[in-house]
C-alpha cells in the first residue's frame, strides 16, 4: 500500500462524504478507493468511517487522523512545490469554476496569456451561474461575487469589483415608458434573477448620495441563467439590472438604453474562493495572482 496516496483517497473520501465522489475526483476506480481504505484501516488497526449503503461518517478515530493527514499531506506539497519552483513551472490538472459571463468574456479570452506563462497546467473550468461545493465537486478554487461567504470552509481573497447597470430594450421603453424613479419600477415588467442553487430571488438596489433604497419586485418572468437574463432583455421582456461588464457593448450599439441613470448600484465584490483545510498549491497561487492581475487592469472590473 501506497500510504501517501491511501492518506489522500481517506481525505477524499471525508471531504466528499462518499466513496463514489471520492473516486471520481481522483480519477480511481470505485473498488480501488474501498481497497485503500480497507488497506488503511488494517494497518492502523483502527475503524476510520462508518459506512452504510446511503452514508459514509467519520469516527472519532478517523477524525483525528483525517487532521493528521491534512497536515501530512500540506506538507509534502509544500515541499514539492519548493523544490518545483526553481527548476520547474507550475504542473497539473487545475479545475477553476466561475459564472458563466464572467468566463465568457473575461477569463477565456486572457487564457491565452495565462498558458504562454504557463504550459505545464492543464485547466478545466467549470463556466455555470450554479454555486458549486468546491469540496465534495473536487474544484480547486472558483471565482464568486458576493458581500459575504455563505460557506464558512472557504478562503476567499478579493479580486474586483463587479457594477451593475439597469437596463431595457428601445422597443420595452417605446412601448411602456421610462421609469424616473426605482419606486416607479413596481409598475413595470422586470425581469427578476434567481439563485439556482436555492431558488431565491434577488433584490434590486440602488443608491444616490446618502438614500440606499433596496427594492423587491415581483415578475412575469425570472431566469437563474446570466445569458439568459441578458436575453430577455434584448427580447424586449423588461427591465434588467445586471453587470456592467456584459452591458457595455450593448448599450454602445444602442441595443439596450440605460436608464435610472442617477442613481447608482451598489458596487458587489469579486473573490478568489478555496477550500481552507486545502493546501493552496503553486498552480492554484499562480492563478489567483492571474486573476488578480487580469481584473486589475480590467475597464469595469477593477
Amino acid at each position: 500500500m501506497n500510504k501517501l496516496q491511501a492518506m489522500e483517497v481517506f481525505v477524499q473520501v471525508v471531504d466528499t462524504g462518499g466513496f463514489t465522489r471520492a473516486s471520481e475526483n481522483l480519477k480511481l476506480p470505485k473498488a480501488t478507493v474501498s481497497t485503500l481504505i480497507q488497506s488503511l484501516e488494517a494497518s492502523l488497526s483502527v475503524k476510520l468511517l462508518n459506512r452504510t449503503t446511503r452514508h459514509v461518517s467519520v469516527t472519532a478515530d478517523g477524525a483525528a487522523y483525517y487532521e493528521r493527514c491534512i497536515r501530512i499531506l500540506s506538507e509534502v506539497r509544500d515541499a514539492e512545490d519548493s523544490v518545483g519552483r526553481n527548476r520547474l513551472s507550475p504542473a497539473g490538472r487545475l479545475r477553476v469554476d466561475a459564472p458563466t459571463g464572467l468566463a465568457s468574456t473575461v477569463i477565456i479570452p486572457a487564457l491565452p496569456e495565462f498558458f504562454a506563462r504557463y504550459p505545464d497546467i492543464q485547466l478545466e473550468l467549470g463556466c455555470s451561474d450554479r454555486q458549486v461545493d468546491l469540496v465534495e465537486e473536487g474544484v480547486d478554487c472558483a471565482i464568486r461575487g458576493g458581500r459575504r461567504l455563505a460557506d464558512s470552509r472557504l478562503v476567499a481573497r478579493r479580486v474586483g469589483t463587479m457594477n451593475y447597470v439597469t437596463c431595457a430594450s428601445p422597443a420595452y421603453l417605446e412601448q411602456y415608458g421610462r421609469p424616473i424613479h426605482p419606486n416607479d419600477l413596481v409598475n413595470h415588467r422586470c425581469v427578476n434573477y434567481f439563485s439556482a442553487r436555492t431558488g431565491k430571488v434577488f433584490d434590486w438596489y440602488f443608491t444616490q448620495n446618502e438614500q440606499r433604497l433596496q427594492v423587491t419586485l415581483s415578475s412575469h418572468m425570472a431566469v437563474s441563467d446570466s445569458y439568459a437574463y441578458t436575453a430577455a432583455g434584448l427580447s424586449g421582456l423588461g427591465i434588467i439590472q445586471m453587470a456592467d461588464f456584459l452591458m457595455v457593448e450593448m448599450i454602445a450599439e444602442g441595443r439596450l438604453i440605460s436608464i435610472l441613470d442617477d442613481w447608482s448600484n451598489e458596487p458587489l465584490p469579486i473573490h478568489v474562493v478555496y477550500p481552507q483545510n486545502r493546501h493552496l498549491s503553486a498552480k492554484v497561487r499562480v492563478f489567483v495572482d492571474w486573476a488578480t492581475e487580469l481584473f486589475s487592469r480590467h475597464p469595469t472590473l477593477s
